[in-house]
């Protein structure tokens, strides 16, 4: 799968850098989106899923709500046909303007997604 890490972190207790960790080990190619970190995990980031060279199939949200509308007016213009908002993402607006945009969207956990626990990556 290809995933976007929006809000993904260099600081390995936040659970954006855990995200890209769990992705990586799992075999996926991960792209990790931050507005000032050049990197995350050894891997290039990005400030916004626009500058991804590449289609993101599920973009992955570690941001508060009120940054999530912006990133998810820029997940349809990217294209990315599936949103998934982690504990803490989500709002009654953000589920509105992604159903709005057409985007599907999933409240859940990233990392129980593919079995595995926030609690293996310290």
């Amino acid at each position: 799968m290809k995933i976007a890490i929006i809000g993904a972190s260099k600081r390995r207790q936040k659970f954006g850098n855990k995200c890209v960790r769990a992705y990586q080990e799992n075999g996926d190619t991960v792209f990790p989106v931050h507005p000032a970190d050049e990197e995350v995990e050894g891997l290039k980031a990005f400030r916004s899923v626009l500058e991804v060279p590449d289609e993101i199939e599920v973009a992955s949200f570690y941001v508060a709500p009120e940054a999530g509308l912006k990133v998810l007016e820029e997940c349809a213009q990217k294209k990315i046909p599936t949103v998934w908002l982690n504990p803490g993402s989500e709002s009654d607006a953000v589920l509105t303007r992604a159903r709005e945009l057409g985007i599907e969207t999933q409240t859940l956990c990233s990392i129980r997604h593919i079995g595995r626990s926030p609690s293996e990556f310290s």
